[in-house]
């Protein structure tokens, strides 16, 4: 049976388009490996998001203690500045140095 060459045209140009959506599937912006690899940086996006939250969430909670009470500002000056109440006695207890030739 022979083809005629407008059919032969016809099947050649649709050989084509097939090739060039199959080349864009397999290969170019939107394909299977780009979208996985999207895919993948969305995971490690909300992973991150997650952590920030919950970041988020102890950061309000610690403001919440400070605008409501004076434990939370007492417990930072104990810890940080070294503040001590009127009637407290405070001991530091100094560890010996060790001499490094001693050994």
């Amino acid at each position: 049976m022979k083809v005629s060459p407008v059919r032969q045209i016809v099947l050649a140009a649709l050989a084509l388009v097939l090739l060039a959506l199959q080349a864009r599937l397999w290969f170019g912006e939107g394909s299977l490996r780009h979208v996985a690899s999207l895919e993948r940086q969305v995971e490690v996006l909300n992973e991150k998001n997650a952590e920030l939250a919950e970041r988020n969430r102890l950061l309000a909670a610690d403001v919440r203690d400070l605008k409501e009470g004076t434990e939370a500002v007492e417990e930072i000056a104990r810890k940080d500045l070294g503040m001590i109440r009127d009637g407290e006695s405070f001991f530091l207890i100094v560890e010996p140095q060790q001499d490094p030739d001693s050994d």
